[in-house]
């Protein structure tokens, strides 16, 4: 089984932030990033793969065989948007997109181009529910 290429790594996240994201726009609202979902889920971030800051890890396994770990939450500052991984793509939780603000969907993640343009009382929300229901999936 080949193994997954987004791993925990010891790069500094601060580093990262100031080396990758390309305005201060990203910056500012990657540092804020990080204190919200600290405040959510009581997690420290971590770096995962070269461009992940994720917060926490679960072991998943698919019914295909497939498995792996990764990140409770995450997000990137990538050049284009900023990639929230807090959503877990589940029909129970698309309600809790409705009053998000201005985003745009992927497959396994939302990308935003700046905080502002979302409700962070509805993030926070989701980030909770999405911890919710990755605990009581895999365990």
């Amino acid at each position: 089984m080949t193994q997954n290429k987004t791993q925990p790594t010891e790069v500094n996240v601060i580093d990262f932030i100031h080396s990758f994201a390309n305005t201060d726009q990203k910056i500012k609202d990657s540092l804020e990033l990080i204190e919200i979902i600290k405040e959510v889920s009581g997690i420290e971030p971590k770096m995962w793969g070269p461009s992940i800051i994720g917060f926490g890890e679960y072991h998943y396994k698919y019914a295909s065989g497939h498995e792996g770990n990764a990140p409770l939450l995450g997000f990137s500052p990538r050049k284009s948007a900023i990639s929230l991984y807090v959503y877990s793509g589940s029909e129970e939780h698309k309600h809790l997109l409705e009053n998000l603000g201005k985003f745009k969907m992927g497959k396994s993640c939302i990308y935003i181009n700046k905080l502002a343009d979302i409700n962070i009382e509805e993030l926070k929300t989701l980030m909770k529910e999405t911890i919710q229901f990755l605990k009581t999936t895999y365990g």
